[in-house]
C-alpha cells in the first residue's frame, strides 16, 4: 500500500509534507518551518507523528523542529555532515543510508548546492521524492554554499529518477519561477501548458508542489540546461552543460 501524502502550507510560501503509512499508523513529516499547522493536520487525520526528516539547516525548514519534538516524541533524522547546524539529530544520515516509514524505505541522496549538507528523501515504491530547496518546481534553490558544477550534478542525480516521481519541494516559487522560464523557452509548447495550469491553481489557492518529474524535465530551465534550445536562448551553443547552467542561475538570480 503506498504511503499517504500531505502538502502542509506554513509560513508565507514554504511546505511541510506528511508522509503516513496507513497500515503501520507511522507517520513522518519532511522539514517544519513551523510546528503548528503540521500538528493541526496531524490532529485533522488523527495521524501520531513518529519521524521527523529533514533536508536542510535553514531556519525556514527547521524552525518548528523543537516544539514537534517535545509535542510528539517523534525522532530526528538528518545530515550527519550538518549535524553542527541542524537541530539535535537522532539518526544522522549520508548518501545510501536508509530511512523506513512502516514498510516502505526511502534512500537519502546527497544533492549540495543550496547548501552542502542538503540531502534529499526518494521513496521508490509510492514515487516521491522529497527535495526541499535543491530541485523546485520550475527552479532550484540558490547557491548559497555550493557551485554550480555541484549543483548541477545533484540536479542530474534528481532527473535520473522515474519520470513518473512527484517532486515534493519546499516552497510554492513556482509561478515567478515559470515566468523565468519562459524568458528562455517562450515557444516551448509544454512551458506554455504548464504555465496555464499554474495560474489556474494559484487563481483557486491550491498548491503546485508537488510536481512531476517528468514535467519538471520538459519545462524546468535549470533541468534543461543540456538542451540545444537553452543553450542557444543564452547564447552558449557550445558550452558544457555545467557552465550554461551557471549562466542560468545567474540570470535567475538578477530577474
Amino acid at each position: 500500500m503506498p504511503l499517504e501524502l500531505v502538502t502542509v502550507p506554513c509560513l508565507s510560501d514554504n511546505y511541510a509534507f506528511l508522509v503516513h503509512d496507513p497500515a503501520s499508523g507511522e507517520t513522518a513529516v519532511v522539514d517544519v518551518p513551523e510546528a503548528e499547522p503540521v500538528m493541526a493536520a496531524l490532529a485533522e487525520r488523527n495521524w501520531r507523528l513518529t519521524q521527523i526528516l529533514l533536508t536542510h539547516h535553514h531556519g525556514d525548514h527547521v524552525a518548528g523542529v523543537a516544539a514537534l519534538r517535545e509535542a510528539t516524541g517523534a525522532r530526528v533524522a538528518g545530515a550527519a555532515a550538518d549535524a553542527h547546524r541542524l537541530p539535535p539529530l537522532d539518526l544522522a544520515l549520508a548518501e545510501g543510508n536508509r530511512v523506513r516509514i512502516g514498510s516502505e524505505e526511502g534512500t537519502v541522496i546527497e544533492v549540495p548546492g543550496h547548501t552542502v549538507g542538503h540531502i534529499a528523501f526518494h521513496f521508490a515504491d509510492s514515487g516521491l521524492a522529497f527535495t526541499g530547496d535543491s530541485l523546485m518546481a520550475m527552479g532550484c534553490g540558490r547557491l548559497f554554499e555550493g557551485t554550480p558544477p555541484m549543483m548541477w550534478q545533484s540536479l542530474r542525480k534528481l532527473s535520473a529518477l522515474p519520470a513518473d516521481t512527484l517532486i515534493c519541494s519546499g516552497h510554492e516559487y513556482t509561478q515567478a519561477n515559470a515566468r523565468f522560464a519562459c524568458t528562455l523557452e517562450p515557444e516551448n509548447p509544454v512551458l506554455i501548458f504548464r504555465v496555464g495550469s499554474i495560474a489556474a491553481a494559484r487563481k483557486e489557492g491550491r498548491p503546485t508542489v508537488p510536481s512531476q518529474l517528468s514535467d519538471e524535465i520538459a519545462t524546468n530551465p535549470f533541468l534543461r540546461a543540456g538542451e540545444a534550445a537553452v543553450k542557444a536562448a543564452v547564447g552558449m551553443a557550445d558550452a558544457e552543460d555545467a557552465e550554461v547552467f551557471a549562466e542560468i542561475r545567474r540570470r535567475k538570480d538578477n530577474f
